[in-house]
Parts: structure tokens; C-alpha cells; sequence
């Protein structure tokens, strides 16, 4: 994974998680890509566009959490609302907040999900 990030992830990836993550915001794509770098990679693109290894590497880290928040929760709507929703472990913080603001954000957000997997307090 970490070669295919090196080498670019498709541009697509950054819709793909967005509309996965939070469907009803269209702004949420521009939280994982800055809207100015999205736009221009877009227009100048003949199909083949691709992300920085820094934004793909964040897409991966939302995706990852998504998946896992999907595993623990068995349904997209409770994953999207715990995903959102203030939680006290992060400080009250909605932890996709946590999740994006820095590569520290994933495994702290996966350990409160780990916790509710497995049946501890969290």
C-alpha cells in the first residue's frame, strides 16, 4: 500500500471516500484535498490525475478508520455518527476531526474503535 500511495492514488479516491464518509457533505472532499489543489488537478487532468503521497496517505487514514468504524458499528449511518459525533475519549472531539488533522489522528480514532469492538469501556 504504502508503494501505491508513493506512486499517486487516482484522483477518484478523494470522491470515493468523501461520498462513503459523509454523503450529505459536499464540502468534506476539500477536508482530505484542498478545494484549489482538487480543482486544478481535476481541469488540468486528462483522466490520469493523481494524488501527492501526503493526500493520499490522508485518504487512506479516513478510508481505514471508515472501514473499521463500518466493522464495528455493522451499519454506514451508525459509523457516519459516531464518525461525527463528539466523543470523550478525544476530548470531545468528533473523531473524524481527529482523523484529519494529523497521521497521529487514525490510531487514536482505531483504539476507541477497537475498544467498542471488543467490548471495553470507550
Amino acid at each position: 500500500m504504502v508503494a501505491r500511495i508513493n506512486a499517486g492514488l487516482p484522483i477518484g479516491a478523494v470522491a470515493r471516500v468523501a461520498t462513503a464518509v459523509a454523503p450529505d457533505d459536499r464540502t468534506f472532499a476539500f477536508h482530505l484535498v484542498k478545494r484549489a489543489t482538487l480543482h486544478r488537478r481535476r481541469s488540468a487532468s486528462t483522466g490520469d490525475a493523481t494524488l501527492s503521497a501526503l493526500e493520499g496517505a490522508k485518504v487512506v487514514r479516513v478510508a481505514r478508520v471508515w472501514e473499521m468504524a463500518c466493522e464495528v458499528w455493522k451499519d454506514d449511518d451508525a459509523a457516519r455518527d459516531f464518525l461525527h459525533r463528539p466523543h470523550p475519549l478525544l476530548e470531545g472531539r468528533p473523531p473524524i476531526d481527529v482523523v484529519l488533522e494529523s497521521e497521529f489522528g487514525g490510531p487514536r480514532v482505531e483504539a476507541v474503535l477497537g475498544r467498542l469492538k471488543y467490548g471495553s469501556a470507550a
